[in-house]
């Protein structure tokens, strides 16, 4: 597991004291990474959202894909039905903290260019999802 490294810095005083715990979604379906691409849209559409957080056997997060993602690797050439989500993490491997700042985690994603960040505890677990606002 890899937590987004954060680095002080001055801010607002609103989003210096607003942690992430206080306004992460809730972390909404979890799948298993050996799920398949296919399986994994079918639960987004059933669901009505655009993100999953992908988690090991063992219930430990191991990262967050996109609709858009998962639609994208479905269309390329080298595509195949036994693609599993554990295969297209990837870069996705990056979560916060609860304890994180809004300011801290805004500031990596935006880094990073991503749009969402699942929140872990300490034994790994997923408490949710932060995602940008804009």
């Amino acid at each position: 597991m890899t937590l987004v490294q954060m680095q002080p810095r001055p801010v607002s005083a609103g989003l210096l004291h607003t942690r992430v715990a206080e306004v992460m979604d809730a972390s909404g379906p979890q799948v298993c990474d050996d799920m398949s691409v296919e399986v994994a849209l079918s639960v987004m559409t059933a669901a009505r959202t655009h993100r999953l957080v992908v988690c090991d056997q063992d219930g430990h997060c191991t990262g967050l894909v996109t609709r858009a993602e998962l639609a994208a690797v479905r269309a390329g050439s080298a595509y195949t039905d036994r693609v599993r989500l554990r295969d297209l993490l990837g870069d996705h491997r990056l979560f916060t903290s609860p304890v994180t700042t809004m300011a801290e985690a805004e500031r990596a994603m935006r880094t990073r260019r991503l749009g969402a960040l699942p929140v872990v505890d300490g034994q790994g677990c997923a408490l949710g999802v932060f995602a940008l606002s804009s």
